[in-house]
């Protein structure tokens, strides 16, 4: 089953061309290039069809006077005009090279860009194997189609049309004969063209799909290791290729189809052109020379005539592969300017007044309408320097509603302010420069120490903003690293144990001194002892910070100055830990590491 979401393969009656014709904005800083790219391949394959012409010379002058003189004469322009068509191929080919690549390049940039500008909730949606072909297979097929099928359907387009020309001036009738294949040629080409289209576009999903489960499987070594599953993993892997080979096979029954059909029928109008021609130079109608340029004309033509089906389909892949990759391009980007909407005008001027969420109610967008809100009329205010524990069972919604500050998600109605300034009334870059986060699951990037911590920090941070960090987060332990802060923490931070990956998420968070912070139960991977030192190191953080601090264990709700439980998408109490303990039974359940809260608890 494709990993592609259903939405963006709903299109309408696609179009090869118009889909093609989407690549201009990236080929038009080139198109001189590839222009003269093709012209010069014109020039070079009808180039070719004079070869003919001076055969015809030689057979009806020099060989037919026996002038020796003459026939070295025909040779050497036989030689000479090899050349210059061989020349002339490699010129093109050294045209195109470097353009292209950069074609390519900026195709690839642009995608990753877009990819880093959606919302979350399309990431969520799609399946990373699925944006990674799009970002590496597709994008060779393109290259490869701008530098090759789309320039010799040109050239050979013009090369047929001027050889029918030159056979057809040559003797009409047997230009009438080699014409007859032209219309079953057409309509095969039609009937190819759309069968072909639709295995291209499964074969390229399926190698999306093929992909994810390679990503995932690298990814998730430890647990297929862990549980034994490497044969399971190993066999669902050889069963999606082998539907990739089905319909890879079916793309080659296709080819060799119409392959067989473009080859077929030219050949035998070409064996009937020498019969009829052999009859005409017998009765003395034609000449011998005549003959043997036009069915040299009809052999030279051979190449472009049969090459129709390979290139139609590479075409039709390109032309998958350009409707895939604008299918995320076309995906709407989060707005980095303000929403100019009647809930996010504030007054001029931020006060200090915390976080406040008013009347704040949230449903996922590809979420059914009648569904219920994951967070439903959320009001909750994080005094100026306040830390806040959000408290409340799994699924509650506590990770969905410290999303919504940083705007991960929008909110579907209401309004979050800070210092009451709403965040709808802020660029996305002004928001998240004053707000930081880390997550429950903390994510560390192929990259240094050092540059994972920086990641949270401005561009001028120094030194020591990292040491102070590290040293919050108790993350000391990077100094007897190989490298230090310099050394490579791998990909996903897997060199690492959990709770120092932990760790070093806490010091990102920390490292540019927010002056709002939202904390995704931050310590739960972390030893007691570790636990200690870091909640009394950032305790002294939180003294200068505005926190939100999801929180599961006792511990690091003791950490915030007040508690808010989360019950069913709503906010049920708010107090101390000490007074919610006393006067909140779910509360002083999910404390107590109860696994379910009853309202009416059976004896």
């Amino acid at each position: 089953m494709s990993t592609t979401p259903a939405a963006a393969r709903e299109t309408v009656p696609r179009s090869a061309v118009r889909a093609l014709l989407r690549l201009w904005p990236y080929v038009r800083p080139v198109r001189v290039r590839l222009f003269t790219a093709a012209g010069v391949a014109i020039v070079a394959s009808c180039m070719g069809l004079v070869i003919p012409l001076v055969l015809k010379w030689m057979v009806d002058g020099p060989v037919a006077d026996r002038d020796p003189a003459g026939v070295w004469l025909g040779a050497l322009w036989l030689l000479l005009l090899g050349l210059t068509e061989a020349l002339l191929f490699g010129f093109r080919r050294w045209l195109v090279a470097r353009p292209l690549s950069h074609v390519e390049a900026e195709m690839r940039a642009d995608l990753y860009r877009h990819l880093q500008r959606l919302p979350v909730a399309f990431h969520d949606r799609w399946a990373s194997g699925q944006l990674l072909s799009r970002a590496t297979t597709d994008l060779m097929l393109l290259r490869m189609f701008l530098a090759f099928p789309l320039t010799f359907l040109l050239v050979n387009g013009v090369t047929i049309l001027v050889g029918v020309i030159i056979m057809l001036a040559q003797d009409w009738t047997l230009g009438l004969v080699i014409l007859g294949p032209v219309v079953p040629v057409i309509v095969m080409c039609v009937v190819f063209e759309k069968r072909y289209a639709d295995a291209a576009r499964l074969a390229q999903d399926q190698v999306g799909d093929l992909t994810t489960v390679v990503e995932e499987g690298v990814l998730g070594i430890r647990i297929i290791k862990g549980f034994g599953r490497h044969r399971s993993q190993a066999r669902a892997f050889r069963e999606l290729s082998a539907t990739l080979r089905g319909t890879e096979l079916r793309k080659a029954r296709l080819l060799a189809t119409i392959w067989a059909v473009i080859v077929t029928l030219p050949e035998v109008a070409i064996g009937a052109a020498l019969v009829v021609g052999a009859v005409q130079v017998a009765d003395g109608e034609l000449s011998a020379g005549t003959l043997v340029a036009f069915l040299s004309t009809a052999l030279a033509l051979r190449w472009p005539v049969e090459s129709i089906g390979f290139l139609l389909a590479m075409s039709q892949e390109a032309a998958t592969a350009t409707e895939r990759y604008f299918e995320v391009m076309d995906e709407r980007p989060e707005s980095d300017r303000p929403l100019d909407t009647p809930a996010a005008k504030t007054p001029a001027g931020p006060r200090p007044d915390g976080i406040r969420f008013e009347n704040v109610r949230f449903r996922y967008p590809d979420a059914p309408p009648d569904s219920p809100p994951v967070l439903d009329g959320i009001d909750l205010h994080i005094r100026p320097g306040e830390s806040l524990a959000l408290v409340g069972a799994t699924g509650s919604g506590k990770t969905t509603l410290t999303a919504l500050v940083p705007r991960l998600h929008e909110v579907t109605e209401g309004r979050i302010t800070l210092d009451g300034i709403d965040i709808r009334a802020m660029s996305r870059a002004e928001l998240r420069a004053q707000v930081a986060v880390a997550f429950e699951e903390p994510t560390l990037f192929s990259a240094s120490v050092g540059e994972n911590v920086l990641m949270g920090a401005a561009a001028d941070a120094s030194p020591a903003d990292l040491d102070r960090a590290l040293a919050v987060a108790q993350a000391d332990f990077v100094h007897a690293l190989p490298q230090g802060t310099a050394t490579q923490v791998g990909e996903q931070g897997h060199s690492l144990s959990g709770g120092q990956r932990q760790r070093l998420a806490l010091a990102r968070a920390v490292v540019g001194r927010p002056r709002f912070l939202v904390l995704d139960d931050p310590l739960s991977a972390l030893d007691v002892h570790t636990e200690a030192a870091v909640e009394a190191a950032l305790r002294r953080v939180l003294a200068d910070t505005t926190a939100l601090i999801v929180a599961h264990r006792p511990s690091t709700v003791l950490l915030a100055d007040r508690v808010a439980l989360l019950s069913g998408g709503r906010i049920t109490a708010v107090g101390t830990h000490h007074e919610l303990l006393r006067g909140n039974a779910e509360y002083a359940h999910l404390m107590s590491g109860a696994e379910e809260y009853r309202e009416d608890p059976t004896p």
